[in-house]
């Protein structure tokens, strides 16, 4: 595998992930995440909060809204579930630091240079 066969995949990868947030339910989740981003240093643990409620509010949508029964995801035990919380997490990392790098533009303070 050469060094551009690499690049192009980590960039599929970091597209992925930010098309998994690029909806309703992850834009919201990282709008309330970027305003409660104190600064750029915790952005990965902030982003690690978004993606662990994402997984949630997918679990209990159905729960709640069609009033289903409470289940554990079908292929939590599997890798392909794993791989997708690390590409929503990445996913979450970017729309977040876009987002926060926005609200530092628009409100005082908000630039997390502390």
């Amino acid at each position: 595998m050469d060094f551009q066969q690499i690049v192009n995949d980590v960039l599929a990868f970091l597209r992925e992930g930010f098309h998994s947030v690029n909806a309703v339910q992850g834009l919201i989740i990282a709008l309330v995440a970027a305003l409660l981003l104190p600064a750029w240093k915790r952005i990965w643990a902030v982003a690690l909060g978004a993606t662990l409620v994402h997984l949630i509010v997918d679990i209990l949508v159905p729960v709640i809204a069609n009033k289903a029964a409470f289940r554990l995801p079908p292929h939590l035990m599997e890798m392909v579930y794993w791989r997708h919380a690390l590409v929503l997490y990445i996913g979450y990392v970017i729309v977040i630091a876009i987002l926060f790098f926005i609200k530092g533009l628009f409100l005082k303070g908000g630039s997390g240079h502390h």
